[in-house]
């Protein structure tokens, strides 16, 4: 009888483990339980996004999609990507790629996104792929970007990239004839390069492997494309000038390809390429938009429109640049809403106003109404505040310009809270900016000048970002600016001359650079300046032009 009881009890201890282990088993994610984005594939144009091909072994329609999906993919049109790869995925269910494409359509590998969505669904897309059988190469992809959704929960997104540029090396490595792994892990290298390194050196590695199979891949979409971002830096652009102008064939029904020369042009200088640049791109933009969604506008037609304003400007062309302000003006819906949205709604009106320095309208600017929430937007906040911060000094209205300083403040604490340095660094520089001229005005010029000029060294040590064509008004430049507001002419050229090597071809750097040499008396760089002033902006009607025009007739 007791052998029996222990034999029972052994039998009911066996079940009650059993039953907590099937409570606590994951269930299989289903692909039905994931909030994919499906339907037609919105193309324009030609429906040219260039040429790829994984070398997956399936049927030849199933293959021409996945194809498709990654030349998308490629030219970061991440939401017709998506689209793309999940239609394979309807088609095969058995492609394990498709599904590692849904989680490289989320992971956008060079822009800090918003919310936790995309996390969950990527990482809910791979739990799927997880059990599907899988060749090894197959295994490695997966396992490299999931190395990015592992933990996202606890670990930072920077921890993240290392970790998925960490796993592209090792597929890389592995599977040394396997070009997309190259280009894979070429963006991997771009996307967890430090922005204040300075050197450059995951850029350059980065570059280095990617012209090493161009040659063979001319019409590779995503080689031309990280090409550009790698070398998007005034020390580097002249390196990837004849890329910049192949992309755009390359992958014609892009809006980001057509966009994405600008980059190279805008640091060069090259402000016609810009502009025809950014037109073809912003067209691309509304055409899409408009198949979409035909009340809103779509976030890459805002990023080319900054661009836009930013070359039309340096060509004095400041009817156009308002006219895309006012275009701007009409939007009331835009999608998706993202940090390059708010970026551009609040640089395109500042732009215009301290580049023409209407001082007036800059110390009025107020957040643009779209349908965003501006509390996620700090950096880009600041931007709003430092132009009416520099207004109100030029208006001599002190007040306002300490209370739009403490506003700044209070925003780089914010981004100090979340650990966003970069951000944090970059309103930084703008408050040390106002601090400059509010103690230039307050007449403390020795504090003032110490303040630019560790405003300009801050700048200098730091990377641009990709989603801005340049600082809404360069350290630099405006360091120059206070020099000659203090009446020191030689000191004020040392400043344009240096800015001009890293913004080549700017207005108000050229122009400043010509007023500090003719008050220094150097005759010869006050002609030189003026002239290449009046060939960047001949049919400028902004008063500059007229002056440049005045004192080469008098030499």
């Amino acid at each position: 009888m007791k052998k029996l009881q222990i034999v029972l009890l052994i039998f009911l201890t066996t079940l009650i483990i059993i039953s907590c282990q099937n409570k606590t088993s994951k269930a299989p994610v289903l692909i039905e339980d994931i909030d994919l984005i499906r339907g037609n594939i919105t193309l324009c144009g030609s429906q040219d996004f260039g040429e790829t091909s994984f070398g997956l072994s399936t049927n030849k329609d199933v293959k021409e999609k996945f194809d498709l999906a990654l030349s998308l993919l490629h030219s970061f049109e991440y939401q017709e990507a998506e689209k793309a790869f999940v239609q394979v995925i309807d088609e095969d269910p058995q492609c394990v790629m498709a599904y590692w494409g849904v989680a490289m359509s989320n992971f956008h590998s060079l822009w800090l996104q918003s919310g936790s969505d995309y996390l969950e669904k990527g990482s809910k897309i791979l739990a799927a792929a997880k059990p599907l059988p899988k060749t090894e190469r197959e295994n490695d992809y997966l396992e490299a970007i999931a190395a990015f959704y592992t933990n996202w929960e606890s670990l930072d997104r920077n921890t993240r990239i290392n970790k998925f540029e960490e796993k592209m090396k090792t597929v890389y490595e592995k599977y040394d004839q396997d070009k997309e792994a190259a280009i894979f892990y070429a963006l991997a290298l771009r996307a967890s390069a430090d922005p204040g390194d300075k050197t450059y050196k995951k850029q350059l590695e980065s570059g280095k492997i990617l012209e090493s199979i161009f040659p063979n891949q001319p019409n590779h979409p995503g080689i031309a494309h990280y090409l550009i971002h790698n070398y998007d830096y005034p020390e580097l652009a002249k390196h990837a000038l004849p890329t910049a102008r192949r992309y755009a064939q390359i992958a014609p029904s892009s809006a980001h390809a057509q966009h994405m020369p600008s980059h190279i042009f805008t640091r060069l200088g090259l402000w016609d390429e810009s502009i025809q640049s950014n037109l073809n791109s912003t067209a691309a933009a509304l055409c899409y938009s408009e198949s979409i969604d035909p009340n809103g506008h779509w976030d890459e037609e805002l990023h080319g429109m900054d661009y836009l304003v930013y070359a039309y400007l340096q060509m004095g062309k400041d009817k156009e640049a308002i006219e895309q302000y006012n275009y701007l003006k009409t939007f009331k819906k835009v999608f998706p809403e993202n940090f390059k949205v708010a970026y551009a709604a609040a640089a395109i009106p500042s732009r215009i106003a301290l580049e023409t320095k209407d001082w007036k309208t800059a110390a009025n600017l107020q957040l643009p109404q779209l349908n965003i929430n501006w509390h996620d937007y700090p950096w880009q906040k600041a931007i709003i505040y430092f132009s009416r911060a520099l207004g109100a000094i030029n208006t001599n209205n002190l007040r306002q310009a300490q209370t739009d300083l403490d506003t700044l403040m209070m925003l780089r604490d914010q981004l100090l809270q979340v650990k966003d340095d970069y951000k944090a660094n970059q309103v930084q520089i703008q408050i040390k900016t106002v601090q400059a001229w509010i103690s230039m005005v307050e007449q403390n010029e020795s504090e003032a000048i110490q303040l630019m000029t560790e405003a300009v060294e801050m700048e200098e040590n730091t990377a641009k970002h990709p989603v801005t064509p340049g600082e809404v008004l360069p350290a630099g430049e405006l360091l120059g600016d206070l020099y000659l507001r203090i009446q020191n002419p030689e000191a004020a050229l040392e400043a344009y001359e240096k800015d001009l090597k890293s913004h080549p071809n700017r207005f108000n750097g050229l122009y400043g650079a010509a007023i500090a040499a003719q008050k220094s008396g150097d005759k010869e760089k006050a002609e030189r300046y003026f002239t290449l002033l009046l060939n960047l902006a001949p049919e400028s009607d902004r008063i500059e032009i007229n002056e440049a025009r005045n004192y080469l007739k008098m030499q």
